[in-house]
């Protein structure tokens, strides 16, 4: 049998102790950049937006983001494109960095959950 080097993530009903069931909430992450525009890497790479709309980036820039409370917490670098553009989010985790995080995520707690050392 293979052997997991990872936990293995569960959600309990304590999780969802906060909430109003039934819901359709959006599951939403909070962080928060301030950079300077010096920083930004120059990319031709345009976003494409539901209706097709092409959005071209004010450049990249990779930044170390800090996710969960400490003790367990993981700090990764995230690769971001920054764009000019009305929006209701700040910043889009997309699933390649869901995915090198770990992360297993529930909708209906409305929780992401990674593995970290504690």
């Amino acid at each position: 049998m293979a052997q997991i080097d990872t936990p293995i993530i569960v959600f309990s009903k304590e999780d969802a102790r906060r909430l109003h069931h039934p819901h359709d909430d959006a599951l939403i992450v909070s962080i928060q950049m301030r950079i300077k525009r010096e920083r930004l890497v120059p990319t031709n790479t345009p976003l494409v937006g539901f209706g097709g709309t092409r959005v071209y980036p004010l450049g990249v820039v990779t930044l170390p983001v800090i996710v969960g409370d400490y003790l367990q917490q993981i700090t990764k670098d995230v690769t971001f494109l920054i764009v000019d553009w009305l929006s209701a989010y700040n910043a889009i985790l997309g699933r390649p960095t869901l995915n090198l995080w770990k992360t297993v995520t529930s909708t209906y707690h409305l929780m992401i959950k990674f593995p970290t050392k504690y």
